[in-house]
C-alpha cells in the first residue's frame, strides 16, 4: 500500500526526490559516463574528479550525478540554483567552501541551470575553479557551446547525458513501486508510463505517483495510466535544444524529399505544444529556401496553409499544415533563388555603392531629361522577343555579375532554358550597353 503522502507531522517529499540513488550502482542509465570503465567512473576511482558541465535533457539525473559525484570523493556538497541566485547567493557559497577548505575538507558546487548565468556571472566563477576553492559543476539542458562561456568550458569537461531509454524508465517505475511496497504482476502499463515519460525519470516518477493517488496504491491497471495522461504532453521547451533539434529535422526531411519523416517530425513539434503558427511561417521559408522556382506554387500552397490555421485554429488548420508539408516534401528542390540571394547580399556589402546608370533612372521633370536621365533607355516591349538584346541592368563596374543559376528540375529546367537562350542573343547583339564586358 502506498505511503500516506498528507500524513501529518511528516513534510511532503515527491516520489522522484525519495527515490534519489545514494550509489552509482543504484543509479539507471548513462552508462556511457559512468558504468564500468566508463570516463568519468574511472576518473572517481582514481579520486581525480576534475569541474565538469552535465549537458542533458531534463530529467536523466543531472543534479542526482552531482550529488554522487560528492558523495564519492567526500566533498560537502554546495548546490544554487541560476534562476534563483544572485551575488549574495554566489558570495555565500564561495565563504562555505573556503571554511570547508580550512577543515581539509573539499567541496563540490552544483549549479543547476547554469546556462542562465550571464556572461559575468559565468566568469565570477574563474578565480574559484583556478585556485581549487571548489570542485565546479553545472548542469544545463542547451548546448553548451553556445550558452557557456569559452573561458569556462575550458576549465571544465563536458559530459553528456541522454534520454532514458524506455527499458530503464521501467526500471525506475519499478523501484517506484517496490519503495511504496505495491505488487505488481501486470507489466503493460509500466510500459506505457515509460513511453508517456519521454525520456524523462523525473516525469515517470511523477507520472506513477499520480496514479496510486487515483487508485489508492493498489496495483496498477491500463485505466489508472489512461486516467494521468489524459492532458499529458511530450517533452518539448520552445527555444531549448529539443525546440531546435525537432525544426532542424522537420526541414531536413522537407528538403530531404521524405514525406513520412516530414510529417513524423511535424507531428512530434505538435504532439509537444509547439505553436501550429510557428510551424506555419517556417514552412513559407521552407517553400522559398528549399524549392524556389523549380515549383512556385509551394510558396503559395504554404501561404494558404498559414491562413487556413489562422482561420480554422487547431485542431482543423493542422491538416492544411499537413498538406503543405507533404507537398514541400514531394515538390522538385532548388535553392539556386537562396544561394543567388545570398550571393546578392554578399557582393552588395562588399562593393561600393554604385550610382545607378543613367539609361535606367527616371525623368519625371525636364531638368532630369537634359541631364541625361533615361537617355537610351530601350523598351523591351517594344523589342524582338521583348527582349533588348545587349542591354545591361548593372551598375558598368558590376556588368559581368551573375547570381542566379537555375537547377535542372522542375520549372527551373524551363528557366534555364530561357536564360541561356537570351544570353545567347546578348552575345550576339550589335548594341551592347557596355564594349568591355557585359552578360
Amino acid at each position: 500500500m502506498a505511503a500516506d503522502l498528507f500524513s501529518q507531522g511528516k513534510p511532503y517529499e515527491p516520489l522522484a526526490s525519495r527515490l534519489r540513488p545514494g550509489s552509482l550502482d543504484d543509479y539507471i542509465g548513462q552508462e556511457h559516463v559512468v558504468g564500468e570503465e566508463a570516463p568519468l567512473r574511472n576518473a572517481l576511482n582514481a579520486g581525480q574528479i576534475h569541474s565538469l558541465i552535465l549537458w542533458g535533457p531534463p530529467g536523466v539525473g543531472k543534479t542526482t550525478l552531482a550529488r554522487l559525484i560528492a558523495s564519492y570523493v567526500d566533498a560537502q556538497f554546495l548546490s544554487l540554483s541560476a534562476v534563483m541566485a544572485g551575488v549574495k547567493e554566489i558570495r555565500a557559497a564561495v565563504e562555505q567552501a573556503r571554511q570547508a577548505a580550512g577543515s581539509g575538507r573539499k567541496s563540490l558546487l552544483f549549479i543547476d541551470e547554469v546556462h542562465r548565468f550571464n556572461k559575468s556571472q559565468q566568469d565570477a566563477f574563474l578565480p574559484y575553479v583556478e585556485d581549487g576553492t571548489f570542485i565546479f559543476v553545472g548542469a544545463t539542458t542547451e548546448n553548451p557551446s553556445f550558452e557557456l562561456n569559452n573561458a569556462l568550458l575550458s576549465r571544465a569537461q563536458v559530459y553528456i547525458l541522454k534520454s532514458l531509454t524506455d527499458d530503464d524508465l521501467v526500471k525506475v517505475i519499478q523501484r517506484g513501486l517496490e519503495s511504496e511496497g505495491v505488487e505488481q504482476k501486470d507489466q503493460s502499463p509500466l510500459s506505457v508510463l515509460a513511453a508517456a515519460a519521454d525520456g524523462d525519470a523525473r516525469r515517470a516518477l511523477n507520472l506513477l505517483e499520480q496514479a496510486l493517488q487515483l487508485n489508492g496504491g493498489s496495483s496498477l491497471c491500463d485505466d489508472d495510466v489512461r486516467a494521468v495522461l489524459v492532458s499529458s504532453l511530450r517533452r518539448f521547451d520552445k527555444g531549448g535544444d529539443a525546440f531546435y533539434e525537432q525544426i532542424s529535422a522537420l526541414h531536413k526531411s522537407v528538403r530531404g524529399s521524405d514525406p513520412d519523416a516530414s510529417l513524423y517530425w511535424f507531428s512530434r513539434m505538435l504532439d509537444g505544444g509547439c505553436d501550429p503558427l510557428y510551424i506555419a511561417r517556417r514552412l513559407v521559408r521552407m517553400a522559398s529556401e528549399d524549392i524556389g522556382n523549380a515549383d512556385p506554387r509551394a510558396l503559395s500552397v504554404c501561404t494558404a496553409a498559414w491562413e487556413a490555421q489562422e482561420r480554422l485554429g487547431s485542431p482543423e488548420g493542422e491538416l492544411n499544415l499537413a498538406q503543405a508539408v507533404v507537398y514541400l516534401a514531394c515538390a522538385p528542390k532548388s535553392n539556386a533563388v537562396y544561394t543567388a540571394y545570398k550571393a546578392a547580399r554578399k557582393l552588395v556589402q562588399s562593393t561600393p555603392g554604385y550610382e545607378v546608370p543613367l539609361h535606367l533612372r527616371n525623368a519625371p521633370t525636364q531638368m532630369m531629361s537634359d541631364m541625361n536621365y533615361g537617355a537610351e533607355y530601350r523598351y523591351a516591349h517594344d523589342e524582338p522577343e521583348a527582349f533588348a538584346a545587349g542591354e545591361n541592368y548593372f551598375p558598368e563596374a558590376l556588368a559581368d555579375e551573375r547570381f542566379y543559376s537555375p537547377v535542372a528540375r522542375g520549372l527551373e529546367q524551363k528557366i534555364g532554358a530561357k536564360l541561356d537562350h537570351l544570353r545567347e542573343l546578348n552575345r550576339l547583339s550589335d548594341k551592347k550597353r557596355y564594349t568591355d564586358g557585359g552578360s
